[in-house]
């Protein structure tokens, strides 16, 4: 290789590295903003006058440590489930279930990665940057019992239906058209929902998002599980499901 053609390639290398380091400080940059904004939006209190009512709903806010969940009793006064999310549509109908678990978060995610061993990178990086369509998720369980993990609120009748009115805000009406998928169990099942996750409306800004509307403790912005969890205290004595 002739000298000139190789100080020219060189160059070449040079400029290259200095464009992906430059790429990769800009990348690095705005996650750390991100997260940074995650933080403050998730600290700044939205009803923050709530208290536990004395008689009303129990209810419990659940996490596996990256996602969240509403978990509600399938039957109450203020609402039967047992409509919306038969338990005919689950593998196995037969058990006694008595909550619900229901959470939303992006479809290609949900239903192509039943463990976090099938997340790649590349997915997360697609979703954050482009979205994508929003899935309900709903886990039937038998008597889920409070925990670290599983965190009760007891909220009043009236917070209660405005939390029913909350969840179901992204639920396209029970049709013969409504499309569900199988869950990742026995017991749980995916429907289609309506919105668009972005890396502003995350599954756990979801989680928030109805939290707020029904008057419930979170913050204004809660893209993360820790965003959601940090404002629902743990049950004393602790406790697993």
């Amino acid at each position: 290789m002739a000298a000139p053609t190789r100080r020219a390639l060189i160059r070449a290398l040079k400029r290259t590295g200095r464009i992906a380091r430059a790429v990769i400080g800009w990348a690095a940059l705005l996650l750390g903003a991100y997260f940074f904004a995650g933080w403050v939006g998730s600290s700044i209190p939205s009803n923050r006058d709530f208290r536990q009512a004395a008689d009303g709903v129990e209810i419990m806010i659940g996490t596996n440590g990256v996602h969240t969940m509403v978990v509600v009793p399938i039957q109450s006064p203020d609402m039967d489930w047992s409509r919306i999310f038969p338990a005919s549509e689950l593998a196995d109908p037969s058990r006694p279930y008595t909550h619900l678990g229901i959470s939303w978060g992006q479809k290609e995610v949900f239903i192509d990665t039943p463990t976090w061993a099938d997340l790649s990178p590349w997915l997360v990086l697609r979703v954050v940057a482009l979205g994508g369509d929003g899935l309900m998720h709903v886990e039937h369980w038998v008597n889920p019992q409070p925990g670290a993990n599983y965190r009760p609120l007891r909220i009043s009748h009236d917070q209660y239906r405005a939390l029913v009115r909350a969840l179901l805000r992204d639920l396209p009406p029970r049709s013969p058209e409504r499309q569900r998928y199988p869950g990742y169990g026995t017991n749980d099942v995916f429907y289609d929902a309506r919105g668009t996750y972005t890396a502003y409306l995350t599954c756990n800004e979801w989680t928030g998002a109805t939290l707020r509307q029904a008057g419930l403790p979170t913050g204004a912005w809660t893209p993360f599980e820790s965003s959601v969890m940090k404002w629902v205290p743990q049950p004393e004595g602790g406790g697993t499901r």
